[in-house]
């Protein structure tokens, strides 16, 4: 008699991932984490950079500069800036189905990012002027152009944004699973079990 698996097994590796509630405080720290640094930031730069010139940092490689965006990076969408709230919502809402069977860190890690900088944009939507979800995002860093020519200002919540995505796209082409197991592991066990019992002295092995 061929050997019964145990019970509850599967084929996949998410029953030794990383606990849910474990792996969404992560998320919720990783988010919070983020956005109290945006807020923070933001505030010291319009304290600090109100009324004043790019300030050049690392020999120009960085550069302050206070700007309110209104739209996207280059401003794109600036008429529109009631959109951008609608789209956060729904990469919130995203976020939230995502966390449903999270399982894994690093995916706590990129989500936690990509929330906590959605998350700070959209607090200056709501709050900032020139009113309530139509507001201006604060932004005050540059690379290598102190006007935001041809690199567009930013803030730590793009910031975040950025490096969440980077992350998500690196863990996608790496086979990582939001539940923690690896993509292909399925197929694989099966045809690991088929080559044993298809070995010399395999059906042998296999019985009590």
């Amino acid at each position: 008699m061929t050997a019964a698996p145990p019970a509850g097994s599967g084929t996949t590796e998410s029953g030794r991932g990383t606990p849910r509630r474990r792996a969404v405080g992560v998320l919720l720290g990783v988010a919070l984490f983020s956005l109290v640094a945006d807020v923070i930031t933001k505030q010291l730069a319009l304290s600090e950079l109100t009324g004043r010139g790019p300030v050049s940092l690392l020999g120009g490689t960085v550069y302050l500069t206070l700007t309110r965006n209104s739209g996207a990076a280059w401003s794109i969408g600036s008429g529109h800036t009631w959109v951008f709230p609608l789209i956060t919502f729904g990469v919130i809402a995203w976020i939230g189905w995502m966390a449903l069977r999270l399982r894994s860190l690093p995916w706590a890690v990129s989500l936690g990012l990509v929330l906590g900088g959605a998350l700070g944009n959209l607090t200056d939507r709501i709050f900032r002027a020139p009113g309530h979800f139509v507001g201006h995002v604060v932004d005050m860093v540059s690379l290598f152009d102190p006007y935001g020519q041809v690199w567009p200002v930013f803030n730590l919540a793009d910031s975040s944004l950025v490096c969440g995505v980077i992350l998500a796209v690196l863990l996608e082409l790496t086979g990582r699973q939001r539940d923690g197991g690896r993509a292909g592991a399925e197929a694989a066990e099966p045809v690991a079990s088929t080559s044993a019992e298809a070995a010399p002295g395999g059906e042998q092995r296999g019985r009590a």
